[in-house]
């Protein structure tokens, strides 16, 4: 039997956020829902382009981890962040990213060309 999140070193506990963020669709995800109030499915897919399968996938990693919350009205789930510091968290990594690509002209281009990510509120 596992050890409950009380009982583990928090280095192990901010590792496995960092599990739930290290992919791209679900860090796509998170940055939508960053934009948004919240979101149905549908839209999260037509957003992302997934296969509504691949898509319930990386939203079950994303609640497992505590970054997403879902709430069902009649046949639609709806998502949202489950913290707003969640948004900071991805504005943060990509002003550190901006910087990590100053030299690379091209990325640094790409990245600026990003769309905005909201302030928490």
């Amino acid at each position: 039997m596992g050890l409950d999140n009380s009982e583990r070193p928090l280095y192990e506990i901010k590792a496995n956020l960092f599990k739930g963020l290290a992919h791209p669709y679900r860090i796509r995800v998170l940055e939508i829902l960053a934009g948004v109030e919240e979101a149905p499915v549908s839209d999260l897919i037509a957003e992302t382009g997934l296969e509504a399968s691949h898509l319930s996938q990386h939203l079950a990693v994303l609640r497992r981890y505590g970054l997403v919350v879902s709430e069902r009205r009649a046949s639609v789930v709806y998502y949202r962040l489950a913290f707003p510091q969640v948004a900071d968290l991805l504005r943060v990594a990509r002003q550190l990213l901006t910087e990590l690509l100053k030299d690379s002209q091209k990325h640094h281009v790409s990245a600026l060309s990003l769309p905005a990510i909201a302030a928490a509120q």
